[in-house]
């Protein structure tokens, strides 16, 4: 758990008050809704969000360790908390489980004890099943006409008579996800306009996100669009807010304050201005090695698993990256292309032949059959990438190849499976310095590759560096224009996932405090396809989207 009271703290000593949402379901786009994955492992049957015992267990557990560290923080006990959240959005969650809401409303209440206020969250129309009896029952919905938001709070008062009328999440911009058209932008007018009747209704407003930041590394989740219809989130969560995602204000922040300023005293003062970024000469690359190298693997990836079936990422105890998955093809069938069926891939699938590429398997784009030319070798492998856990809908989001594999018809058995979880990049530099690649004078050297040559003999790992010893280490946006999709790290921070090729974000955003003011390490790990003619990094001042 990071060092979360000194962040409270923090917000006590600026004079703001805390709303704390301790879950232990949080949707907020994060890989499986802030639950850990390994309860899939531990429990690879249980029904998170309901009664389940073993679900239960966990949970006290984790309120336990929550709560002893944030009892002193209760506005009751003379910190900033307020409001503690019990549960989100729980009308929207298909069980409708009221004895484990009014579990988890009790356990909560047992270490609060009336020192904050308990609350619930939920949408329009949704409060039947998301409400708890003795709990403040809340709203969350972005901008719409008063005729509108006047029917959302009658709807609410049929439940909840009295009480204050909240709205814990007021969206003034939304989510985006890979592959749509563009970023998802809200209006300023209807933002504000929405806002202002809302304060002048004596409503109380928390906005959600005023700063929503990034999701670096492997911490974004996914969505469901429809039946089976999966949507990874960008690693970006600007959300369009009043602060963007380096936190500069916005002309919606200034719209924003402006409406308050209506109702309540604002601080004095210049209004805040957006910091300084910095561009850099493009950096270049350098190959290091195929995740289908064994020697390779040996150095950076988990021991190899042999089972008869494969096995998902949950099941080998592993939270995000890639899973190697082998077996051998059968050399009886006459069939010619043969056919490979996976029942299901969870999220993307890379398939090689004798580390030759054949095709991809895709989640999002329902793409789960490919054909095999006879003769092609031996040894099928498919390299499979989690893009994110579904954050709001089906929590169970085990990832891998999740089922059966078939050749033509029958079942391929006897399956080796490497985990590469990609959690540091400690050996990948090992490996890198026995190699030598980090040799200053090799880098200079720039390999001919024509423009989206794909991954033939699988994903590769590419190495660089930079020094910027002699200016200002400003904030700065990491541009991949020109690669593919895959994840990059700066000095071993996890920047998190790219894939530029079909947007809508192209950059990633680089904070200042992991940069260092000598030479910088840039290792990027690239699934589909390279940059050509020269393998390149930018480094823009601005962020890049759509």
């Amino acid at each position: 758990m990071a060092d979360i009271e000194r962040f409270v703290q923090l917000a006590q000593n600026e004079d703001l008050l805390v709303i704390l949402r301790p879950g232990p379901y949080i949707c907020a786009e994060r890989d499986m809704g802030g639950f850990p994955y390994w309860l899939l492992n531990k429990y690879p049957g249980i029904q998170l969000r309901t009664a389940d015992v073993a679900y239960l267990r966990e949970v006290r557990t984790w309120y336990a360790e929550l709560f002893s560290r944030l009892e002193p923080y209760f506005y009751g006990n003379g910190g900033p908390i307020i409001m503690v959240q019990v549960e989100n959005e729980y009308g929207s969650f298909f069980a409708c489980d009221y004895k484990y809401m009014k579990w988890l409303r009790d356990e909560t209440e047992r270490y609060v004890r009336g020192k904050a206020a308990l609350f619930t969250n939920n949408g329009p129309g949704l409060t039947q099943c998301g409400g708890i009896d003795g709990v403040l029952s809340t709203l969350d919905f972005g901008p719409g006409t008063a005729l509108e938001i006047d029917g959302y709070w009658k709807d609410l008062r049929k439940l909840q008579p009295k009480g204050p009328l909240v709205n814990a999440e007021y969206y003034p911009g939304w989510l985006t996800h890979w592959q749509e058209q563009q970023m998802a932008r809200s209006p300023i007018e209807p933002v504000v306009t929405s806002l202002r009747y809302m304060l002048s209704s004596k409503v109380n407003v928390n906005i959600y996100m005023f700063y929503g930041g990034t999701n670096f590394g492997f911490t974004a989740g996914a969505n469901e669009q429809g039946p089976g219809r999966f949507i990874p989130d960008i690693t970006s969560y600007d959300y369009d807010a009043p602060l963007d995602e380096s936190g500069d204000p916005t002309p919606k922040y200034e719209a924003i304050r402006k409406v308050i300023s209506e109702f309540f005293p604002v601080p004095n003062g210049p209004l805040p201005t957006p910091t300084r970024k910095m561009s850099l000469p493009s950096v270049i690359l350098r190959p290091v090695d195929s995740l289908l190298n064994k020697q390779f693997l040996r150095k950076i990836a988990s021991p190899e698993v042999f089972n008869p079936t494969p096995l998902t990422f949950e099941a080998l105890n592993q939270y995000s990256g890639l899973v190697l998955y082998e077996a051998l093809l059968p050399t009886d069938l006459k069939s010619d292309p043969l056919k490979l069926t996976v029942e299901k891939v969870y999220d993307l699938g890379y398939v090689f032949v004798d580390t030759n590429f054949i095709g991809t398997l895709s989640r999002q784009n329902a793409i789960n059959t490919l054909p095999i030319t006879q003769g092609t070798g031996e040894k099928l492998q498919i390299v499979v990438e989690n893009q994110g856990r579904i954050n709001f809908g089906t929590p169970n989001d085990f990832k891998g190849l999740v089922g059966n594999v078939f050749i033509d018809t029958g079942k391929l058995l006897n399956w080796t499976m490497t985990g590469i979880p990609l959690e540091n990049t400690t050996k990948i530099s090992e490996y890198i310095v026995q190699k030598h690649l980090s040799d200053r004078k090799k880098s200079s050297k720039r390999p001919k590759i024509s423009q989206g040559t794909p991954m033939r003999h699988g994903p590769m790992v590419f190495y660089g560096n930079f020094d910027i010893a002699r200016i200002d280490i400003l904030d700065t946006y990491l541009n991949p224009s020109g690669w593919g999709k895959g994840v990059v790290f700066i000095n071993g921070f996890n920047l998190g996932r790219y894939w530029p090729r079909v947007g809508p974000q192209i950059t990633l955003y680089v904070p200042r405090h992991i940069l260092k003011s000598t030479m910088n390490e840039i290792i990027l790990i690239e699934y589909q396809t390279i940059k050509a003619p020269f393998m390149t990094v930018g480094f823009d001042n601005t962020p890049k989207f759509n």
